[in-house]
Parts: structure tokens; C-alpha cells; sequence
């Protein structure tokens, strides 16, 4: 289900955060179009935190490769990887509009990146919201095999160690079943959604681990 944006709604990030509270997120016809509609699909992407799925042979090429993983140091590169065009994807949702708001919320610490490097390179990531105890899944890409799926599997780790209870990917694509994701129905996701926002998750529990 899509809402359209009334033209004198100013698309602010205490806005975006609302919108995810209640459920809803945004997108945009495309690149070039700079209004945004609101989106409360009938079922909801998820990818349940102890149902994340990695083969064997996946997790054997992950821990061989020499792929960096990083977090929150270029948010400009990964969200103009992600709405690059290419052979996996032939347009993007991810207009003007999109790429100034979400800056600011990286600015402020609500979104968050994590970013798949080869030497100098970024070979895949991914961007969201961690607002409570969800983190709000918005696209992820790659340019080198098994990129984003290392990201992903970095994501849910880093998730579980900060006491996230839900991982919203909005839609679920082949790409995001192959690795556990599942369709919920539009009521059961916003219980999950109540629960988690009951929470504070620490995005960087994960760095202090070790200490």
C-alpha cells in the first residue's frame, strides 16, 4: 500500500523517523523524480536475527577473502552504490530527495553503513536506520562476488551483539530469501515493530567486544 506525499509536506529526517515508527517508509518513482511516496506494504521483508542463513561453502569463501569489513566511513559511496544502474538492477528508487535526507541521518548517528572494501576499493554495502531495537534495512549492492552478502552477515552479527530484535528489509528478493529473509503479514510486523521500539539497541556494541 502507497501513500502519495502531499507537495507542502517538507521531507525532514525527524519525519523519516516518524514515518518508520508508524511502519511506513519512503520511496521515489525514480532517480530523477524528487517527490517521495509512502510505502506500508500487506507483508513486510524481515530477516529474523536467529534465522539468518549462510551456507557452508559461503562462509568457508568469507573467511578466506581478503575484503575489509567497515562501518559509518562513507556514506556518500554507498549510497551512490546503491543507486547505481547496472546489470542487477536496471533503475533506482534513490533520488535526490532520498540521498539528502538519509546524509543528515548519518549525520546525526541514526543511519549507519557497512561497507565491504578490497584494498582502496568498495566493493559492496549496505545503508539503514537503527532506530530503538530495529534496524531498517533500505538497499544494499556489490561489485565484487559475495560482497553483499558478507555485509549482510556482518549486519545481523553486529545486530545480535547489540540487542536488535528486528532487521526490516521492507521487500523480500530472491537475493534476501537465499539468506533467510521471509514475507510477514502487515499486523505481525508491527507487533515486532512495537516490541523493538521498546528497545535501545547499541549499534557499536560490536566494537567493544573485545575490551
Amino acid at each position: 500500500m502507497s501513500r502519495p506525499n502531499p507537495f507542502d509536506v517538507e521531507i525532514t529526517p525527524e519525519l523519516i523517523v516518524r514515518a518508520y515508527r508508524a511502519g511506513i517508509f519512503p520511496m521515489a518513482e525514480d532517480a530523477e523524480d524528487e517527490d517521495l511516496f509512502w510505502v506500508s506494504p500487506e507483508y513486510r521483508g524481515v530477516i529474523p536475527l536467529d534465522g539468518f542463513q549462510l551456507s557452508t561453502s559461503l562462509r568457508k569463501a568469507i573467511r578466506k577473502s581478503s575484503f575489509v569489513i567497515r562501518v559509518d566511513t562513507d556514506f556518500p559511496a554507498v549510497i551512490e552504490g546503491c543507486a547505481t544502474v547496472g546489470k542487477d538492477r536496471s533503475s533506482t528508487w534513490i533520488n535526490a530527495t532520498i540521498r539528502g535526507v538519509y546524509g543528515e541521518l548519518f549525520r546525526r548517528g541514526i543511519a549507519h553503513t557497512v561497507e565491504v572494501w578490497d584494498g582502496p576499493n568498495l566493493v559492496g554495502g549496505l545503508y539503514g536506520l537503527a532506530i530503538g531495537g530495529a534496524f531498517f534495512g533500505e538497499s544494499m549492492f556489490h561489485r565484487a562476488t559475495n560482497a553483499s552478502k558478507m555485509a549482510m552477515a556482518h549486519l545481523v552479527e553486529r545486530l545480535n551483539a547489540g540487542g536488535f530484535v528486528l532487521l526490516d528489509t521492507q521487500f523480500v528478493t530472491d537475493h534476501l530469501a537465499s539468506l533467510g529473509g521471509i514475507e510477514i503479514p502487515r499486523a505481525e510486523y508491527e507487533e515486532q515493530l512495537a516490541a523493538a521500539l521498546q528497545l535501545e539497541g547499541d549499534w557499536s556494541a560490536w566494537d567493544r567486544r573485545d575490551q
